[in-house]
C-alpha cells in the first residue's frame, strides 16, 4: 500500500544521511556531494520513467548513501581494485538503504527489491535495474564526463573508450534521453 508520508519521510531521511562532507558546485553553490547525486539520479528516474515504482525512485535516491565512507583510495588504482571497490560498494549502499526503509516501517518485499535496484542485480533482464543505469549514465554525462575529461590521464583514446562503454550500457530510451 502507497503510503506518500512515509515516502516523503524516507526521502528525507536518505538525504539527512547524504549530508556528504565532500560538495559539488550546483548553480554556483556548494552543495553535499551525494545528496546532489540522488536528487539528480531520482531525477533522472523520474524522467526517464514518469510512473516509476516507489522501490526504483528510493534507489535512485539512495545510489551513492554514505558512499565518501568507502574512498576509491583504498583500494589499488586498477580495473581490479575498482571493480571490486564497486561490488563492496553495492553492499554497502543495500545495507544503509535497507536500514533506513526499516525505520521508516518498510515491508520486507520493498525493502529486498531495493536491494536488488541498489545492487544491480539481472541488469539487462529487468527493466527497473536497467532503468536506474540508464540514470546513472545520464547523470555521468550531464555533469560528470567534462571534468572527468579535465583529467591529465584521460587521452582521446581513452575519452572514445569511457564514452563508448556508457553508450553500451544505456538502452534505446536512455540514448534518445542523452
Amino acid at each position: 500500500m502507497r503510503d506518500p508520508a512515509r515516502f516523503k519521510r524516507v526521502i528525507r531521511s536518505i538525504d539527512e544521511a547524504n549530508e556528504d562532507p565532500n560538495s559539488e558546485f550546483d548553480d554556483g553553490v556548494a552543495r553535499p556531494k551525494a545528496l546532489l547525486y540522488g536528487m539528480r539520479m531520482q531525477r533522472w528516474v523520474e524522467v526517464l520513467d514518469p510512473d516509476a515504482p516507489e522501490a526504483l525512485r528510493i534507489a535512485a535516491r539512495s545510489q551513492h548513501i554514505r558512499r565518501w565512507e568507502i574512498p576509491r583510495s583504498d583500494y589499488p588504482m586498477d580495473r581490479k581494485g575498482y571493480l571490486r571497490w564497486r561490488t563492496v560498494l553495492y553492499a554497502f549502499h543495500a545495507d544503509r538503504a535497507s536500514e533506513l526503509l526499516r525505520a521508516a516501517d518498510y515491508d520486507d518485499e520493498t525493502i529486498e527489491r531495493v536491494r536488488t535496484l541498489l545492487q544491480k542485480q539481472n541488469l539487462r533482464t529487468d527493466a527497473d535495474v536497467q532503468t536506474l543505469e540508464d540514470a546513472a549514465a545520464l547523470v555521468f554525462l550531464e555533469h560528470h564526463l567534462e571534468d572527468f575529461l579535465k583529467r591529465d590521464d584521460i587521452d582521446e583514446e581513452k575519452t572514445i573508450a569511457i564514452i563508448c562503454k556508457t553508450w553500451k550500457k544505456m538502452t534505446e530510451r536512455g540514448h534518445k534521453a542523452a
